[in-house]
Order: structure tokens, then sequence, then C-alpha cells
């Protein structure tokens, strides 16, 4: 699981492989999501080959999901890759100070 504070943001990539690790092509371009927009959104590159993760400011946690096409002729054969990410707060910047309801002396 990546851990990310609610002010950072990440650089993902994907880099396909075969079944013996040897780096292998994919068809067309990767489509990637987030589970949950409310805590993590995406931005891809145009080639689907890449994308920068950024934290909204909510805390919790969202998947990032990127599915290819591995059939490089007329088929599809789809295989997927999963990040999971949790939203933690950050370091304290400020101090806010409540006050009760105002008593005679």
């Amino acid at each position: 699981m990546l851990i990310l504070t609610d002010v950072q943001k990440v650089a993902l990539a994907i880099a396909p492989k075969s079944a013996a690790g040897n780096p292998a092509a994919v068809d067309g371009v990767p489509v990637w999501s987030s589970s949950d927009e409310t805590v993590l959104t995406l931005t891809v590159a145009a080639d689907g080959f890449s994308a920068e993760a950024v934290t909204t400011g909510k805390l919790g946690v969202a998947q990032v999901n990127v599915t290819a096409d591995a059939d490089l002729g007329d088929g599809t054969k789809t295989i997927t890759g999963v990040l999971d990410v949790e939203v933690k707060a950050s370091e304290a910047v400020a101090l806010d100070i409540g006050a009760g309801a105002p008593t005679d002396k």
C-alpha cells in the first residue's frame, strides 16, 4: 500500500511484462481510474503509460486501477494492475482554539 499525506501527489507508471518478466507490448492506450475521486484524482498521460495521482485533501483509501489489452491482434485480453493508496493527515501547521459559552463571574 502506498501512503500519501493530504497535501501530496505522486508520479505513477506502468511497465507491461511477459510471464518470464521481460518487457512486453500492449495494444492501444491503457485506461486508468481511481476508485474514489473524492480522495485521489488522476491525470493520465496521452500514451496511457503514466499518470499523476493527486490527493484532494480528504482522508481515506482509494485504489488506482489500470487496464490494458495484452492481445496484439484483433482479439482482446484484458490485464489489470491495482495500487492501494491510503491518504493520511499531514503534519500540523496551525492550532484552532475553541471557546465554551460565556458565563457570569
